[in-house]
């Protein structure tokens, strides 16, 4: 019996064809736009690259003169891209899927991961083909504000104590059945099937799970909010971690906030545009003789007195102070 951490790893992503990109590029008369922005100078991953060329082909907004209507248009994938997101423009991140393994992650986890299905696709480790030798379970991090020290140590005896009788109980039976000599797979499967019932939910299995952007941006942070169970925290927190990493113009408004309870779990939130807007302006525009009222999605300026705006992400809250108050 053994306690462990999940596993998170990002196993594949999209690679960008670039000679048909090229021709795409070129029969939309956007070849100098693909030239000039498909270079690794840019820094862009190729799942960004995508997403920003399926968003402008809707409008033909490569650039000035494609489409008679456009006399503008916004330059670099970061900006474009920002648009897009905080338009609701959210079916053009569909178009690229990330794939990930989660190891050691209980059945616990693997019920709550499967209510999500739009975007996703699913391969979980069959408990009917593979027979189980060692049981492990979820490394629970402590729960400093529900028990006590002792509590946790007898909690942590009680679940090792369970987990290798059962692991005793597998034993025998693969003992009692002579499955470890047994040819007959059809046998073995059936009576596999059977065993794994003896299995507890928490015992640590494996699952493959793929999601595109859209989705990726409504599960993380709704699964690593203090309101989500504990272990898929855990594994969403990493995830979050490696999309923020590796694709910062999908993810620019996630923003992390830690728990700050040595647990090192946390939650990853979205940023609405509103209050990036309001730090944008707090941090460029504070002049003299100014202040910001901010309530829900009104901005209201007054010239009368200079007040600090502190602008809490939770809950929109505005406290007003002057200026060296």
């Amino acid at each position: 019996m053994e306690f462990c951490k999940p596993l998170v790893t990002l196993v594949s992503d999209f690679h960008l064809d670039e000679k048909g990109m090229a021709e795409v590029a070129a029969k939309y008369g956007a070849d100098r736009w693909f030239n000039e922005q498909y270079t690794p100078e840019n820094d862009v991953s190729d799942s960004e690259f995508l997403i920003e060329f399926m968003a402008r082909s809707c409008y033909k907004s490569f650039g000035v003169g494609l489409n008679p209507n456009v006399t503008k248009v916004r330059e670099g994938n970061a900006e474009y891209l920002a648009n897009v997101i905080d338009s609701g423009h959210g079916s053009v991140l569909e178009h690229i899927q990330l794939n990930f393994m989660f190891q050691d992650v209980s059945r616990v986890f693997t019920h709550e991961l499967v209510r999500h299905r739009p975007g996703v696709a699913i391969s979980q480790e069959s408990l009917r083909y593979v027979r189980l030798t060692d049981l492990k379970c979820f490394d629970f991090p402590r729960l400093k504000s529900e028990l006590t020290d002792e509590e946790e140590e007898w909690f942590r005896a009680i679940v090792k104590r369970t987990f290798e009788y059962l692991e005793s109980v597998q034993d025998e039976m693969t003992d009692k059945f002579n499955l470890n000599n047994e040819e007959s797979f059809a046998r073995k499967k059936k009576l596999t099937s059977r065993m794994r019932r003896l299995a507890p939910i928490g015992l640590l299995t494996n699952i493959g799970w793929s999601a595109n952007f859209r989705t990726l941006r409504h599960v993380i942070p709704l699964r690593t909010s203090k309101a989500a169970e504990e272990e898929i925290r855990w594994v969403f927190a990493d995830v979050g971690e490696m999309c923020k990493r590796k694709y910062p113009n999908i993810f620019f408004d996630m923003e992390w906030n830690s728990d700050d309870d040595g647990t090192g779990l946390g939650e990853w939130k979205i940023i609405p545009k509103r209050i990036r807007d309001l730090n944008k302006f707090l941090s460029i525009n504070f002049k003299e003789n100014m202040y910001i009222l901010y309530m829900g999605k009104t901005a209201i300026f007054s010239h009368t007195n200079r007040f600090v705006v502190n602008c809490l992400y939770d809950n929109i809250s505005i406290e007003l102070r002057r200026w060296g108050a």
